[in-house]
């Protein structure tokens, strides 16, 4: 029965070959797990020994599950997105629009789930965590660690993203058939 929290995330897989229906499934999983409770300790992926490790582990679980919302996203949104509008676009201009506001949808939508991410990662970063490391979710406190020193950061991925497809759109909207 699935039920809590890891229960969900080990529903989450990533496929060779990624379709938009193995993002939104994707998604679907994620977004379960966020909400979901967490189980016991005693039944979590790791041996908890202590109340706070137990905390540091909720905390970089969440923003965890957040980065790889954020992944998903990105993916869905890769696939509705045009990176680039040549004059000759203009006959398919409605379904090119129609996908790009997918895309912009999907990439907004990241924006809400880095802004959760930053603050699971900053109560996992308090300073009564010094020193605690869980060893067994290693690259979890790896992507803590690279959100505070800044070297991961999906707003300003996303934030280019957006602004790129939004003047793709005003050009396709200018675009009159000329042929």
């Amino acid at each position: 029965m699935v039920k809590f929290k890891e229960d969900w995330y080990k529903l989450y897989h990533v496929h060779y070959q990624q379709y938009p229906d193995d993002c939104i499934e994707n998604i679907y999983w994620l977004e379960k797990a966020a909400q979901a409770d967490f189980c016991n300790p005693q039944f979590a992926d790791f041996k908890v020994e202590s109340e706070k490790q137990w905390e540091k582990y909720r905390y970089l679980f969440q923003m965890h599950i957040n980065l790889k919302l954020i992944e998903q996203h990105l993916r869905l949104g890769r696939t509705y997105d045009k990176k680039c509008i040549y004059f000759y676009d203009a006959p398919w201009k409605e379904e090119y629009l129609r996908n790009m506001e997918k895309a912009l949808t999907c990439y907004k939508a990241g924006l809400y789930y880095w802004q959760e991410a930053k603050v699971w990662c900053e109560k996992s970063s308090n300073a009564s965590f010094n020193f605690l490391y869980i060893t067994e979710k290693q690259n979890w406190e790896d992507e803590r660690e690279r959100i505070v020193k800044g070297e991961l950061n999906y707003e300003k991925m996303l934030n280019r993203e957006i602004s790129r497809l939004e003047k793709n759109i005003e050009e396709l909207n200018s675009m009159e058939k000329t042929y």
